[in-house]
């Protein structure tokens, strides 16, 4: 006789509305270390599996009332009961009613009367194939999990040799360009003085000699004197606004990747805005000298905690996202009265947090594409045009690293929304 290993217990349910069939099979299983609960109808079985689900059900096919076809389909219908295996029991040997019982979701059919060593061993095969599956599932949840992670680290080592490149990069920028700027804004202002005087010189020649000679009067006219004396005080001014123009892109390069500055601190996410907005310029030039509009609403909201950098990261890949979008659809519109826009809003929210909205006008994102966009390595960009890391990281940033939360919503109006919350601290 096949015997159990006490050390495996399972839980049988036995339907079937002979009570000395239940009593002959419970007496029988319980020798063998099995735990056995009883129904003598279809509605109690139902009942018996909802208050606690079995390992396996031996049912009867003919009951009064719910029978045990319908009663396996009910259980194959709902997910939470789909998996029991359930063992037909019949007095009839009957093909056609094999067949039906496989059809309803039965694994295995036993006929009466039994043989108490077939229904050991079949019993036992089932649990076991359960168990196997059960073993399998579970692995496959590891390996997925496992499969996860690895992609979560190799995204991670990508993002940090990103950062460091990055920074090596920022760091040779803002040396390269702030030797040779320096050197502009420092000698602006001597320029403008020796501009000064030299006209003030001529001045005082045309004063104290105003019959010049012909070759003299000729040049000066040719020349015209009185507009390079104007025109060259624009021009200063010009370099000027230019050299500061570049020296606020170098400092917003250096809040970037914060060359000096490492860790967590306290920032504020409305200057950070404006700086990555600052670094985007040349971004904001599309086709056809269209320019993307910028509107902002920022609160007056408190500083937060955090890894600045890697904020700032975050922020930059949801507006180069925006960008991106406006872009396409202005390659795609035939309205010629489209005007893109990006919408920054910013407000302390509920629950000691700051909420940023990041909103744009642009293509949107399709309905099949929403729940993957957060995905690694999800894109429905070209190859040419990205590897589906950007919003990955950013998700990650916000919420993994800040503790924050970053959802996307589609726009009424079309386009894409996405929304930071940040703990203050």
């Amino acid at each position: 006789m096949i015997t159990q290993d006490k050390a495996i217990l399972a839980d049988i349910l036995i339907v079937d509305d002979k009570l000395e069939n239940i009593k002959f099979l419970s007496d029988f299983l319980s020798k063998h270390n099995y735990q056995v609960r009883k129904a003598i109808n279809g509605q109690a079985a139902l009942m018996a599996v909802k208050t606690l689900a079995p390992d396996l059900i031996l049912l009867d096919i003919n009951m009064p009332g719910m029978g045990g076809y319908e009663v396996c389909e009910f259980l194959k219908n709902d997910s939470q009961t789909s998996s029991i295996p359930v063992i037909f029991l019949s007095a009839v040997n009957d093909v056609t009613d094999k067949v039906k019982a496989f059809q309803v979701g039965g694994i295995d059919y036993i006929t009466k009367p039994f043989y108490l060593d077939e229904v050991l061993a079949r019993i036992q095969t089932q649990l076991k194939i359960k168990h196997l599956q059960q073993e399998l599932e579970n692995r496959n949840k590891q390996l997925q999990n496992t499969l996860l992670d690895l992609q979560n680290t190799q995204t991670e080592l990508i993002q940090k040799e990103k950062l460091v490149n990055a920074n090596r990069i920022m760091s040779g920028i803002s040396h390269e360009i702030n030797n040779p700027l320096s050197f502009i804004l420092g000698n602006i202002s001597p320029a403008s003085e020796y501009r000064q005087k030299l006209i003030s010189l001529i001045n005082l020649y045309r004063q104290e000699f105003p019959d010049a000679t012909p070759e003299i009067i000729s040049f000066i006219d040719e020349i015209e004197l009185d507009f390079i004396d104007a025109d060259f005080v624009k021009i200063l001014d010009s370099i000027y606004t230019g050299a500061e123009r570049i020296r606020s892109v170098i400092q917003a390069l250096h809040i970037f990747s914060r060359l000096d500055q490492s860790g967590i601190k306290s920032f504020n996410i409305n200057e950070n805005i404006d700086n990555m907005i600052m670094t985007i310029s040349n971004q904001m030039g599309l086709k056809s000298s269209v320019n993307i509009a910028i509107f902002k609403e920022f609160e007056d909201i408190p500083e937060v905690r955090g890894y600045e950098n890697l904020f700032n990261q975050a922020l930059l890949n949801i507006l180069q996202n925006a960008i991106e979008a406006l872009e396409l659809k202005l390659n795609l519109n035939i309205d010629s009265s489209f005007k893109p826009t990006i919408g920054i809003n910013s407000r302390t929210g509920v629950e000691n947090k700051i909420r940023i909205s990041i909103k744009d006008n642009g293509i949107g994102i399709h309905e099949e594409d929403k729940a993957h966009i957060f995905e690694p390595f999800f894109t429905t960009k070209s190859v040419k045009k990205g590897v589906g890391l950007g919003l990955f990281t950013s998700y990650q940033i916000i919420t993994g690293i800040h503790k924050g939360s970053l959802i996307y919503q589609k726009c009424h109006e079309g386009g894409s929304e996405f929304i930071i919350e940040i703990p203050i601290s």
